[in-house]
């Protein structure tokens, strides 16, 4: 494959199945290479580790979207994201994330270790003997789980898999005009309940994530009201969609690696690299980007202009063979595993401490619990560029 050729693959469905031939391309002809129209593409560990890390970089914020696509707010699923701190840079990325930091605490999630058990193995027991993985559990535990943390019924949580689903599609750099249609519209509902989630909170508050973000906004006026729905959203669609990838091809390649699973079967300690392994093997997100607000340095004498943009292939960091030898290979055992899915710096994504618990409890009990879990069948990608997972995987649990 050449150079070309690997770039080009990233926006066909063929290339979007297995992104990692092109990886390979793309590293050895350069850590960071120019695109089209002023981007770059940065492919090296250690060129994006220090980048994710850069205070020189931003964001896309709602300025950009302000002179790029001055309706952009129409679409209440794109006004979900922009105005969310996914993409704000400081002070006021500092000013919310700061806020959010103070209520999602690391005491708050492992706190959540009872409830991310009985819902495992509430999923367990409900699993039938041939089934769909992804939509019987990597869907169903990340979704519970948040809602769980943000207060919302039981009951109702059902109805929000489909709609976080659907708002999804505006982090992808391609999607269809009916895909962002249906974005709109899943962000229009998710807006119109969590109003009424923030009112009956401020009203009566309880011990849940929502409350205390309500009240951090009320009682010192941190967060704007759009801020706080808008970050709401965030957190039950972000919450949800990388933790189910995060599961469903954990799963696929642990059932594909069968030492690693009776290892990890018989000693749920194991379970921490192992999750690393996954994040490092197959990344849930395969990008992301930043722009230049100073002159860039790229270490190897090569200088970018303010506003180049950046687009950082986590995928391929992860897999850079300068940074873990023999990187195409499934090893739970290699030292200083540091993958760069989660981001880094001001941006690094607030929910991983969550997703990488969530993976840590499941993984050991679906092994333990069912013995003679197996694919059934042929694992069906979902043709996405950034969020990279499965759309199904058929499995049997041996029952």
């Amino acid at each position: 494959m050449d150079f070309e050729t690997a770039v080009g693959s990233l926006f066909q469905p063929e290339g979007r199945i297995d992104p990692y031939p092109a990886y390979d391309v793309l590293r050895s002809h350069a850590a960071a290479f120019p695109g089209m129209e002023n981007q770059w593409w940065v492919t090296s560990h250690a060129l994006v580790s220090r980048l994710l890390r850069d205070p020189g970089l931003r964001v896309a914020d709602k300025s950009d979207y302000d002179r790029s696509w001055p309706d952009w707010r129409q679409n209440r699923g794109v006004a979900s994201v922009v105005l969310s701190m996914l993409q704000t840079n400081p002070p006021d990325h500092s000013r919310v994330r700061r806020a959010a930091a103070a209520t999602f605490t690391a005491r708050r999630v492992a706190a959540m270790r009872e409830v991310i058990t009985a819902q495992v193995d509430e999923l367990i027991d409900e699993l039938p003997a041939e089934t769909d993985f992804v939509g019987s559990f990597a869907y169903p535990l990340p979704i519970a789980v948040i809602c769980a943390l943000l207060g919302i019924p039981e009951s109702e949580r059902r109805w929000f898999r489909q709609r976080a689903a659907d708002l999804t599609v505006v982090l992808e750099p391609i999607s269809s005009e009916e895909e962002m249609v249906r974005a709109d519209k899943a962000g229009r509902e998710l807006e119109a309940y969590l109003t009424g989630l923030i009112a009956d909170r401020r009203n009566t508050p309880r011990e849940d994530l929502t409350s205390a973000l309500v009240a951090a906004a009320d009682d010192d006026q941190v967060l704007t009201g759009e801020e706080l729905l808008a970050n709401l959203v965030l957190l039950l669609v972000a919450g949800f969609e990388t933790t189910t990838n995060l599961l469903g091809t954990g799963l696929e390649i642990l059932l594909k690696h069968p030492r690693e699973a009776d290892r990890l079967r018989s000693d749920a300690e194991f379970a921490p690299a192992v999750v690393e392994e996954i994040l490092r093997y197959d990344s849930p997100v395969q990008l992301t980007s930043r722009f230049t607000t100073t002159p860039l340095d790229l270490g190897d004498g090569r200088h970018l202009d303010v506003g180049t943009m950046l687009t950082m292939l986590l995928g391929s960091a992860n897999r850079d063979p300068d940074r873990y030898p023999d990187p195409h290979r499934f090893d739970p055992d290699r030292p200083n595993i540091q993958p760069v899915s989660f981001g880094g710096g001001a941006h690094y994504c607030l929910g991983a401490p969550l997703a990488r618990l969530e993976a840590q409890v499941a993984f050991p009990r679906l092994l333990s619990r069912l013995p003679r879990l197996a694919l059934s069948g042929e694992p069906v990608r979902r043709d996405r560029l950034v969020l990279r997972g499965y759309a199904s995987l058929p499995i049997t649990t041996g029952a």
